[in-house]
């Protein structure tokens, strides 16, 4: 089980993928509103003049001393919805993401946001 307060301590580490390829480095992880577990995380990839962070669940994450593993395939993660390094993500663009990995998206009863950043 991950433990929201470790969180923290995952930037900048390598995120790779279940046959140790490596993805890109662990930006920043979003929790799920409802329950407050981390859901997502952004991976910074791309040229260092070019970086995008592209979003990957953490469903069934392996964390070890100097790696966060994850369960989709690098292919899978670098063709994910992304944002500018700068960026913050766009209410209306969290359902894409959950899209492209085949997950089922549900906002809040009033309408709240399932993501947010920690």
């Amino acid at each position: 089980m991950i433990r929201p307060a470790d969180i923290r301590e995952w930037r900048n580490q390598d995120v790779v993928d279940e046959k140790q390829h490596k993805i890109g480095m662990l930006e920043a992880v979003y929790v799920d509103t409802a329950t407050d577990e981390p859901a997502m995380a952004t991976v910074r990839t791309g040229l260092p003049t070019r970086h995008r962070l592209v979003f990957v669940p953490l469903d069934d994450a392996v964390v070890g001393p100097d790696y966060v593993r994850v369960s989709y395939a690098k292919g899978q993660v670098r063709k994910a919805p992304s944002i500018g390094t700068d960026d913050v993500l766009p209410a209306e663009r969290e359902e894409e993401i959950f899209q492209h990995y085949g997950m089922t998206y549900r906002t809040g009863a009033a309408g709240e946001r399932q993501l947010a950043r920690r």
